[in-house]
């Protein structure tokens, strides 16, 4: 049975009730789509939880439901599309805003014209002076200077992005045991090795409201979910132990750098006791040569790429994403 709705716009809140009524009225303000927006309460408190819930009586297209816990953003991302049948997911942070009225409309346009594409990742910028905001870029650094451009991606940044949901129910949404950090990647690594493609788009642009106490770099549990899910998707999708290890000994080196050295130690034996359970899904040859093609070969050869590492660790150097 056909949909209502071209898109349902996923918002996840947990308090911020007034970066989340904004970030409301950014979706409700999309034109040339019919656009259903779906808010998941995590948690807020109750006088939040209230507003929340005054501003959903208003709209007939604002579905406000609430979760039993706070269930991370993979899980939480799963909840709330569960709670939809668009042919289209966006993904709306709730400390973000969309750049024009029209971004929605752009991204269920792109997604019917381009029927391989399985997800889209839109142009984060800052919301107060729209600069690129370097800690949402999830690219190559090789890519910055293409941050207005179009181009196949490996992955997609949380803050602002579309999915096809033929494709999100194809792949199985997020792993939920991610809670939060890479799992966009996650998906997008499951989705490459079933044969889809992943797309930036840098017209579609989000704003989002960067909050710098609220950066892993600085926040031990952060940091923590960074470590271990990273070398956990690297278990999941076929790396081995020895590969893992070495990438997992340059973020303990970034730790001990940003004074997290305990939660990088403790990021591995973590990932491990998650990889017990899952058996390895190796890449596949199409999916290894996508990310050869639209990783890698921006990355440089090794010597580069070991070099940005080296130069990550130095004071006052920063790599974005």
């Amino acid at each position: 049975m056909p949909t209502d709705y071209d898109a349902d716009i996923l918002i996840l809140a947990l308090d911020r009730v007034e970066d989340t009524l904004a970030a409301i009225a950014s979706s409700l303000a999309q034109q040339g789509v019919r656009r259903r927006v779906i808010v998941l309460d995590q948690g807020s408190r109750p006088e939040n939880l209230a507003r929340l819930q005054e501003c959903a009586a208003r709209h007939a297209d604002v579905v406000l439901a609430r979760a039993e816990a706070n269930l991370g953003v993979a899980g939480g991302r799963n909840r709330a599309a569960l709670l939809g049948d668009a042919p289209v997911i966006v993904g709306l942070d709730n400390d973000a805003e969309f750049g024009d009225p029209h971004c929605v409309a752009r991204a269920v346009a792109t997604l019917h014209a381009e029927p391989a594409i399985a997800a889209l990742g839109f142009r984060i910028v800052r919301f107060e002076d729209g600069a690129d905001d370097l800690s949402s870029w999830g690219y190559p650094c090789t890519l910055l200077p293409r941050a207005g451009d179009s181009f196949d991606a490996c992955t997609f940044v949380g803050a602002g992005h579309a999915i096809r949901r033929a494709a999100w129910e194809q792949v199985g949404g997020y792993d939920p045991a991610l809670f939060f950090c890479w799992e966009e990647f996650d998906f997008c690594l499951t989705a490459l090795k079933l044969g889809w493609r992943v797309r930036y788009r840098g017209d579609i642009v989000v704003r989002h409201k960067v909050n710098a106490e609220g950066r892993f770099l600085w926040s031990e549990r952060r940091w923590f979910h960074f470590v271990r899910n990273r070398i956990f998707i690297g278990r999941k999708h076929g790396a081995s132990w020895p590969a893992l290890l070495a990438r997992w000994a340059a973020y303990t080196l970034r730790g001990l750098r940003n004074a997290m050295l305990l939660p990088s130690l403790r990021a591995l034996p973590a990932a491990w006791r998650m990889a017990r359970g899952v058996a390895p899904s190796p890449l596949n040859q199409r999916a290894r040569a996508y990310l050869r093609r639209h990783d890698a070969a921006h990355r440089g050869i090794w010597l580069q790429r070991i070099r940005t590492e080296i130069l990550a660790l130095l004071p006052g150097h920063h790599t974005p994403g």
